[in-house]
């Protein structure tokens, strides 16, 4: 499955969901140097899509704040429901205190 996200970096939270035209907005607290906020946005729509890292790959928009991704095996009502709004802060819910330390 291609997708197209669009990067917000430096943001105060890492988010995954809303839609900016026509792309999925996927928020990460690193910022744009050195392909960092690419990396984590990469591992953000991996875990949002319940997928490993290794699973999504980037195709186009390294340096891009907007970037197509491919993810196979990506359940197309996942991303869909992910476009509709945002979901829970990456690294939140039961247990995120202990996996955060």
């Amino acid at each position: 499955m291609r997708l197209t996200i669009r990067v917000q970096p430096g943001a105060k939270r890492a988010q995954v969901g809303g839609e900016h035209d026509g792309a999925l907005v996927v928020r990460v607290t690193e910022r744009a140097v050195d392909g960092r906020a690419t990396d984590a946005a990469l591992a953000a729509v991996a875990a949002a899509l319940g997928l490993p890292r290794r699973a999504v790959t980037l195709v186009t928009g390294a340096t891009s704040r907007t970037k197509v991704l491919d993810a196979p095996g990506a359940d197309p009502s996942v991303a869909a429901g992910l476009r509709r709004g945002p979901g829970p802060p990456l690294g939140s819910g039961p247990g995120a205190r202990d996996r955060n330390r």
